[in-house]
């Protein structure tokens, strides 16, 4: 349903941490898919009210958000920490705003919509004001599994991350830059936005760790996949790792259907897919690799291979860039799909 450059031009839309990561580049998709699209209001903290930022052509003021933000806005986008969704979502629903929410704040509420609109774009017809979109590394995830197992029914997912310190916001992408520097001087660093060194190394640890040995960024992978797949039994397991790399997430997916598939047919489906690249042919050194998909709106499939621990398995290597796909591009097809389907205020439940 998205894509319609028209689709949105009518609307007054709302930015939420419009200076950060991905609120840049949020506002840098709505030049590029909405150029005709003039109702902006960027919002931010005080520390970053009063910048100027232009969007398509007109100069926007970026102000400081209150309670009173919200007036008079049709959709406010909110890509901020936990805390300060769960206090602003509510004041904007409050002032007639549909809210998308990049934070975990609501995503594993009964009654908010998990989406990624090419898997489980209907579900945003049942919204009560907010929609939440999934953790960066989840949605990769689901655009590949979904039509695999539209096709074949999944049992179990193992996916490992090698996710991009952009996920953790602007002060890592300075601390990977400055620690490179660093060291390759032969300097010593202190970890500062990240929890140890991420110059030269890879950290096995994104968010808290639990009582079951997972992180909370790998139990968000394993929860969020089987609400967007409205597949509560499939069994998932993730590991989640920061690597060195500014932009773009990468993972290496098993995947266990119910029956064999060929990898024919698995790259058959995968390239019938939405918003899904396949990038396969090896033996040329054709695979998605972080470099090439950042700044790309797809997410991108390659070496797609059988299992060889498993005779109903395929593993594959997934790569999307986070601060799209990831976060705000998946936001702005979510307003493209509630204007599209007539859903901007929530339908009364019989």
């Amino acid at each position: 349903m998205a894509g319609d450059e028209r689709i949105l031009e009518n609307l007054t839309l709302a930015v939420v941490g419009a200076t950060g990561a991905v609120g840049t580049e949020f506002l840098r998709i709505i030049e590029k898919r909405h150029p005709e699209l003039r109702n902006l209001k960027l919002l931010a903290s005080k520390r970053s009210a009063g910048k100027k930022l232009t969007v398509n052509g007109v100069e926007l003021v970026v102000e400081e958000t209150t309670a009173d933000s919200f007036r008079g806005v049709d959709i406010a986008f909110i890509s901020v920490s936990t805390a300060v969704s769960l206090e602003l979502a509510p004041i904007a629903v409050a002032a007639g705003a549909v809210v998308i929410d990049d934070s975990s704040a609501f995503r594993m509420q009964p009654d908010v919509p998990l989406v990624v609109p090419e898997v489980n774009g209907p579900d945003v017809e049942a919204h009560q004001g907010i929609i939440a979109i999934p953790n960066c590394s989840t949605t990769p995830l689901v655009m590949v599994a979904h039509p695999l197992g539209q096709a074949n029914p999944i049992r179990r997912i193992v996916a490992d991350t090698y996710q991009s310190v952009s996920g953790a916001g602007g002060a890592a992408m300075t601390e990977l830059r400055e620690q490179s520097l660093t060291l390759l001087k032969g300097g010593a660093v202190k970890p500062e936005a990240q929890p140890q060194q991420i110059g030269f190394n890879v950290i096995p640890h994104i968010d808290a760790f639990l009582d079951n040995g997972y992180t909370w960024e790998e139990q968000k992978m394993i929860d969020e996949s089987r609400k967007i797949l409205h597949s509560p039994e499939i069994a998932v397991s993730a590991t989640c790792v920061r690597v060195p790399v500014y932009v773009s997430h990468s993972v290496a997916l098993h995947i266990e259907l119910d029956h064999p598939m060929s990898t024919a047919e698995a790259r058959e489906i995968l390239s019938q897919m939405p918003g899904l690249q396949v990038m396969d042919d090896p033996s040329n050194k054709i695979y998605p690799m972080p470099w090439n998909v950042a700044g790309q709106d797809d997410v991108f499939v390659g070496r797609i291979r059988q299992d060889a621990s498993h005779p109903n398995g395929l593993a594959m290597w997934v790569v999307s860039d986070n601060l799209r796909k990831g976060a705000a591009l998946n936001s702005i097809q979510i307003a493209e799909e509630l204007v599209a389907r007539d859903c901007l205020k929530p339908r009364v439940r019989g």
